[in-house]
């Protein structure tokens, strides 16, 4: 009996510490008008269906230069400063980004650092120094 008890809690202490406790994060979350930390730099993720099956439309401006509305004039739409996106649960965040001149499609891929109700955090996937932090508005 007392043998059992051991292997019992032996197993019981592998279970604990081999569970990864990775953060799971939800589009939901995501969705919303975020400005990033000490800059002009804002970024709406929208739940709009995009393009692209499974992706939605995102688009970013800088304060400086364009006002979030210049963004929907017909000659803006759906380009420079438009992309589409998609979110895995374990916080890969896909970006393909538009261009207007020549219709290129820039694709970027981040990774979810920190995603709270008021705060965002990533960086670019194979680049943990390339951080963006941002705040929800």
């Amino acid at each position: 009996m007392k043998a059992f008890r051991l292997i019992l809690l032996a197993f019981v202490g592998i279970a604990l510490f081999s569970c990864k406790n990775e953060p799971a994060y939800y589009v939901s979350d995501l969705q919303a008008l975020w400005h990033e930390d000490n800059t002009q730099h804002y970024v709406r993720f929208t739940e709009d269906a995009a393009t692209r099956t499974g992706y939605m439309w995102g688009y970013e401006w800088n304060a400086n230069e364009y006002e979030e509305s210049d963004l929907f004039d017909p000659s803006m739409f759906h380009g420079n400063g438009w992309f589409e996106y998609q979110m895995e649960k374990k916080g890969d965040l896909h970006e393909i980004h538009k261009m207007s001149n020549g219709g290129a499609d820039i694709p970027k891929e981040y990774v979810i650092s920190r995603l709270t109700t008021t705060a965002l955090e990533y960086y670019e996937s194979g680049n943990k120094k390339n951080k963006f932090y941002f705040t929800k508005q």
